[in-house]
């Protein structure tokens, strides 16, 4: 049985090293000598992860962060000897292999704090405060319970963390100092107590918009990429060098004159209103093209823009091209996240993390 999905080399994403290596030196300017982690969970947000962590790696990045121990164990197989730390859930089953592999687990919820604490040969961990997120982490009220806890066990506590709930606007920080004074207090018990935690809150927003949310480290992941937190900050930050690192390229497969009056795609969804040139595109819903840019979204080919028309299919997608158009011409699918991100109302986030990890991708 193979052990994943055969990959689709009819459609690949070209990941630029040096767009990287430039966004990470951005980073870096803003976190002003803080040690900086990518964070490569979701499969690198689309980018690969082992082919990102290795760029990143090779950039002097000064360790990672994983949602999954599996995730982290990749990377240890991959031949990163840095620092990783898992952010999401942990399964207890998977501790043993943690501690093996020198990959830190955070925990989340004192139920969690006691197994590990009471367990023998746990890994390193950090532990996660929930200060207005209200997603993971111990209520600051349970900071108390929390610390007594990690006393009278057996964990090995070395870090504490939190997620900011709206950090991507500087002109309204009032929430995010709310919960960066909260974190800093509960952070302040533990090490009063003799526990040298590295503290840990902000992401790429916090450490763009202020120094005093960077702490000990940061956990930089959509800059990394090339991409702004918020439509906010790109507005108030302007210019920053960052440089989208992926370019989502294909071929034609197929081209074919259709008439005026013609119906193109499932349910008739659009009819040509003059005779046209048709391209086949072989990328789909299934690759991570989202249904919902039917009749709306443009590719690129031979540098024209060129409309999808009709609806978006599994495997394919059919765009109006220019004559002379041929199979075999390269189509630039998508080079700037947003775009597609705000044509769809929604989020680039969500647009890079959803392309299918079944299509290749290519360090360049």
């Amino acid at each position: 049985m193979r052990s994943c999905y055969p990959t689709d080399n009819r459609s690949w994403l070209e990941i630029s090293a040096s767009a990287a290596e430039n966004n990470l030196s951005v980073i870096r300017r803003f976190a002003a000598g803080t040690p900086v982690y990518a964070v490569v969970k979701s499969n690198a947000y689309g980018h690969g992860l082992e082919l990102f962590a290795g760029i990143m790696d090779k950039a002097g990045v000064d360790g990672f962060c994983v949602d999954t121990c599996p995730e982290g164990l990749a990377l240890r197989e991959g031949g990163i000897g840095k620092p990783i730390l898992v952010l999401g859930y942990s399964m207890p089953e998977e501790w043993g292999l943690a501690k093996e592999n020198n990959i830190t687990v955070s925990i989340s919820n004192l139920s969690a704090l006691r197994e590990i604490c009471a367990a023998s040969g746990s890994p390193e961990f950090h532990l996660k405060v929930d200060t207005g997120m209200r997603r993971q982490g111990i209520l600051p009220e349970e900071a108390e319970e929390a610390l007594n806890i990690v006393k009278g066990g057996n964990g090995n506590i070395t870090g504490m963390f939190t997620h900011f709930a709206s950090a991507k606007d500087i002109n309204y920080p009032g929430f995010t100092d709310s919960q960066i004074a909260e974190f800093s207090k509960i952070a302040e018990l533990f090490r009063a107590s003799g526990f040298n935690i590295v503290r840990h809150a902000s992401a790429t927003a916090g450490t763009l918009i202020s120094g005093k949310y960077r702490l000990d480290m940061v956990r930089a992941g959509i800059g990394l990429y090339g991409y702004y937190p918020s439509k906010e900050l790109e507005i108030q930050l302007g210019d920053i060098g960052l440089i989208p690192a992926m370019k989502w390229k294909s071929r034609i497969s197929e081209a074919k004159s259709a008439k005026k009056g013609d119906f193109v795609g499932y349910d008739l969804t659009e009819r040509l209103m003059e005779d046209s040139l048709l391209a086949v595109v072989p990328v789909g819903y299934w690759h991570g093209l989202p249904r919902d840019l039917s009749g709306i979204a443009e590719l690129a080919v031979n540098g024209n823009k060129c409309k999808i028309i009709g609806r978006i299919s599994m495997d394919m997608s059919v765009i109006k091209v220019p004559p002379g158009t041929k199979v075999g011409d390269e189509v630039v699918i998508m080079d700037d996240a947003t775009v597609f991100g705000r044509l769809l109302g929604g989020s680039h986030y969500e647009v890079i993390t959803r392309i299918n990890p079944a299509i290749k991708r290519i360090l360049v």
